[in-house]
């Protein structure tokens, strides 16, 4: 049995990592994030950059994609699209998957070590409250893959979240890997378009991704109101 002490310095431990994983996170973001974003948002320039790296950019984009899942402020969308220009729709969607797959993996491994006040540290109480009813219902593994398909959801948010609940771990990573599948696809198929100057068909592809996430966000909202409002009955 351990003493007061130990469970003391146990949890000044765990505090402490916490703090350095949020620093470095931070850090990461301000020298790594923001210039990989303004480099993505310009999809020409990042083909030709993916290209001077050769054989290394795949493993480059992968662990691009796998940051930005790990430092949840970290916009995606920006990056997918980019894949679909550098690299066409199937390899795109086959890269970006990969990187969110990894990244999904690292972030419920952590949320398993250090719990909920890591993930305090990227999000607020108010959307963990909007969520919470998915950690304690019988059919959390199906809403859990429905809401993750949903385009337009909080992607990262229910990355980390997921990682509060017993589901299994080979279960949790097929969720996260074919939730994300869908918001890729419309995304690289996008990025393609523009980068065989398809512009038409780029734009309409937006337009009904912009369209299927606006309706998704509601959907979710309902959800989350459903769910909660019936809780407290």
């Amino acid at each position: 049995m351990k003493t007061p002490n130990e469970r003391i310095r146990k949890k000044r431990l765990a505090w402490a990592a916490i703090l350095l994983f949020f620093a470095a996170t931070a850090l990461i973001c301000w020298q790594v994030g923001i210039p990989m974003v303004r480099l993505a948002s310009e999809p020409e320039h990042f083909r030709q950059w993916i290209e001077q790296q050769r054989l290394g950019g795949q493993l480059i984009y992968i662990g691009m994609v796998a940051l930005q899942v790990l430092a949840a402020i970290i916009p995606g969308e920006a990056l997918e699209i980019a894949g679909g220009y550098a690299f066409g729709a199937l390899e795109g969607t086959i890269l970006c998957l990969i990187g969110g797959t990894l990244g999904s993996f690292l972030v419920i491994c952590l949320v398993r070590r250090f719990g909920m006040p890591l993930v305090e540290l990227f999000f607020s109480q108010e959307k963990l409250h909007n969520v919470r009813f998915l950690k304690s219902s019988p059919k959390r593994t199906v809403l859990f893959l429905l809401i993750f398909m949903i385009p337009g959801t909080p992607k990262d948010l229910l990355c980390y979240f997921v990682g509060l609940t017993d589901i299994r771990l080979p279960t949790l990573m097929l969720i996260c890997s074919l939730g994300r599948l869908p918001a890729i696809v419309t995304s690289t198929i996008g990025g393609n378009a523009l980068g065989s100057q398809q512009y038409g068909f780029a734009v309409l592809v937006f337009i009904v991704t912009f369209l299927l996430s606006g309706s998704g966000l509601l959907l979710y909202n309902r959800i989350c109101k459903a769910h909660n409002h019936n809780g407290k009955k």
